[in-house]
């Protein structure tokens, strides 16, 4: 039996910049590439014929398409992508590479990019912690991560054993 083919396109809409975030999402992420630029066969609120209208690409394996639709609509944090990250190096990496590239830190692990999307830089000890059977633990490194912005993992780790 053939698996079902997973017809899920997440649409993000950016006022103007589709192919500039899509081309930093490649560069950054693996599993991340830029597929099809498709322009506006004629003028649009917000743009001109010939005009970048969408993007498609991919996140981290994940589908979407880049809309440029104009300034009407803003970003927020009631959406986020969380990437599960292995260790320090490889949370700092894309960390820095979000908030390095005019991004901004925000508290918990969480940041935005300069398109205004929101990631959760999220280390898979941070997951354990929070999961750990012990809920006196799951408290300190609940605490512990309040406290952050980029997660430091050596703290949670401490934070975890009390």
């Amino acid at each position: 039996m053939t698996p079902p083919v997973n017809k899920t396109v997440l649409c993000l809409w950016y006022e103007h910049n589709a192919e500039e975030a899509a081309a930093f999402y490649a560069r950054t992420f693996p599993g991340s590439s830029v597929g099809a630029v498709h322009r506006a066969p004629g003028d649009f609120p917000d743009g001109k014929e010939g005009d970048v209208l969408t993007v498609e690409f991919t996140v981290l394996g994940f589908r979407c398409i880049g809309l440029n639709g104009g300034p009407t609509f803003k970003h927020s944090e009631a959406f986020s992508f969380q990437v599960s990250t292995r260790d320090q190096e490889e949370t700092d990496r894309y960390w820095n590479a979000i908030v390095g590239n005019g991004g901004q830190e925000s508290q918990c692990g969480w940041c935005k990019d300069k398109w205004g999307i929101s990631w959760q830089i999220t280390p898979a000890a941070l997951s354990d912690g929070m999961s750990d059977p012990d809920p006196a633990a799951r408290k300190r490194v609940f605490a512990a991560m309040m406290e952050m912005r980029k997660i430091d993992i050596a703290a949670i780790n401490a934070a975890r054993k009390g």
